[in-house]
């Protein structure tokens, strides 16, 4: 009789937690379902800030889950933008997110990190003060009133999610949901009637579906034309990817894909995302496994395993949807060769983190190039998964 595998365990590189916008409540909540859901090692994935990694650490540590902690950014190429390309967002050519994975967020910056630090911090805050007052200023002026301003909304999303409010760096899904609540505060009756005033056209989603409605709110009030609209001062693309490393991270790469190929030349064929990522210092990259099907999946994994390059997956659930944490395709589960390669990325951050914390060399170097070898990496961190 052949006696069955063994199942890999549950791993997720990719979850906002609060104060991020985020399906949870609290950073407590997150730790919780993860325990529920079996998940051993999950990654913490939040734009803007890091005071709350510590808490993450502690509790996901002490349910038995390793905790992995990386970053996100929003970074533009000059270059890219100039040639009209579109990366890894939809809209806007040359806008690049990048993440950084298995960093040391308790170390003492350096000057330089520090000021980049600072830099996204502040930019991401006058921008989102901004949008708070010019779209509380629209509702005003269409006969919807509301109450809601910035520091009222940083008071409330850090009670929210049970942080200090000086956590706490606005989001666009935090202001549209800000102001998705004060639309169904209202009769029922006058729900579609004030979204239909604010939109100057026909609104789409239920006002009931809070979800939808956020959706909606930011995609036609706080988007480009929109009167809540304030430009984003994005991080140029290589001080992000020096910043990653100056927290002994690795950069990686979230592949957007969205049903592939038709969305981005930089990213299909995805041996061309390869190449293009290897040029540009990137080994590691991340897929949001929901957002395609099982066959698009698999075609990057493979053309990025063959090309040295680790992948992993994540969920983000930076939604108010509360989806499972063990990633799956649009169209069902991983495949088993998608699933073994996630782990096998996720193992190697994983002994990547624990190495830079002890002062070891990790997985990639101060310059972002490989040193480490993959398959000792892995099996490293298969030991602190399983452990």
């Amino acid at each position: 009789m052949t006696t069955p595998a063994t199942p890999l365990p549950i791993v997720n590189t990719h979850v906002h937690v609060p104060p991020n916008f985020s399906a949870y409540a609290t950073p407590t909540d997150v730790i919780a379902e993860a325990t529920a859901q079996g998940v051993r090692a999950l990654g913490i994935s939040n734009f803007y800030d890091q005071q709350v990694y510590r808490r993450f650490g502690e509790e996901a540590t002490a349910a038995g889950i390793v905790p992995l902690y990386g970053l996100e950014f929003i970074t533009a190429d000059d270059e890219l933008a100039a040639a009209g390309s579109l990366v890894n967002d939809p809209a806007n050519p040359g806008r690049v997110y990048l993440c950084g994975k298995g960093i040391d967020p308790f170390q003492h910056k350096s000057p330089q990190a520090a000021r980049t630090a600072a830099l996204i911090r502040s930019g991401n805050d006058q921008r989102a003060h901004a949008q708070v007052e010019a779209l509380a200023t629209h509702f005003a002026s269409h006969e919807v009133p509301t109450d809601v301003t910035p520091t009222g909304l940083e008071a409330a999303v850090a009670a929210r999610g049970d942080v200090p409010a000086a956590w706490v760096s606005l989001q666009e899904r935090h202001i549209a949901g800000a102001f998705q609540e004060v639309v169904t505060a209202l009769p029922p009756a006058d729900q579609m009637a004030a979204l239909e005033r604010l939109y100057g056209r026909t609104a789409s989603a239920d006002p009931a579906d809070a979800g939808a409605t956020q959706g909606e709110i930011r995609s036609k009030l706080l988007k480009s034309g929109g009167p809540g609209f304030v430009p984003e001062v994005p991080l140029d693309f290589a001080d992000a990817r020096a910043y990653v490393l100056a927290m002994d991270g690795i950069p990686c790469y979230p592949i957007l894909a969205d049903g592939a190929p038709a969305l981005s030349a930089f990213e299909w064929p995805p041996s061309q995302l390869a190449a293009n990522l290897k040029a540009r210092g990137i080994y590691a990259a991340e897929l949001i496994p929901v957002r395609n099907a099982s066959a698009i999946v698999d075609a990057y994994v493979e053309a990025l395993t063959a090309a040295g390059i680790i992948v992993m997956g994540g969920t983000e659930h930076n939604t108010p949807e509360r989806i499972p944490l063990d990633p799956a395709c649009s169209d069902g589960p991983l495949s088993p060769a998608a699933r073994r390669a996630f782990y096998d990325g996720t193992c190697v951050v994983a002994a990547h983190q624990e190495a830079v914390a002890a002062g070891r060399p990790g997985y990639v170097d101060a310059d972002g190039l490989v040193i480490g070898d993959a398959a000792v990496f892995a099996a490293r961190g298969a030991q602190l998964i399983e452990a």
